[in-house]
């Protein structure tokens, strides 16, 4: 079925005010039920840094855990007469410090 050059026209009319037809009703979408992205990257941020603190402790609580079973273990080898006793006794203490120095960095890094 041939087109005439008038429906041929009209449908090219037609087609092009239907799609910007379509860009205005999105664009109106966007902007009417955008939301603003600074108060929520604002509000992430404070969420997180309302976090810290209890994540704080949760590191003090991981280092006191790790602190006293690397002192049993050090204590352990001691007794038992190893050799590599100072080896062991200085990763656990500076896993100890390391949890410590961290969450102080952190601290003073983000300004919390």
């Amino acid at each position: 079925m041939k087109l005439k050059k008038n429906q041929s026209r009209h449908n090219r009319k037609t087609l092009y005010g239907t799609f910007l037809l379509t860009i205005l009703l999105c664009e109106l979408a966007v902007t009417s039920f955008a939301q603003d992205g600074n108060a929520g990257i604002l509000d992430a941020n404070q969420k997180v840094r309302s976090y810290f603190a209890s994540g704080t402790q949760l590191m003090y609580a991981v280092g006191a855990i790790v602190g006293l079973i690397g002192a049993v273990k050090v204590f352990n080898k001691w007794n038992a007469g190893d050799h590599d006793t100072g080896k062991v006794a200085a990763a656990w203490f500076g896993s100890c410090v390391f949890l410590v120095v961290v969450t102080t960095v952190i601290r003073a890094f983000f300004g919390i």
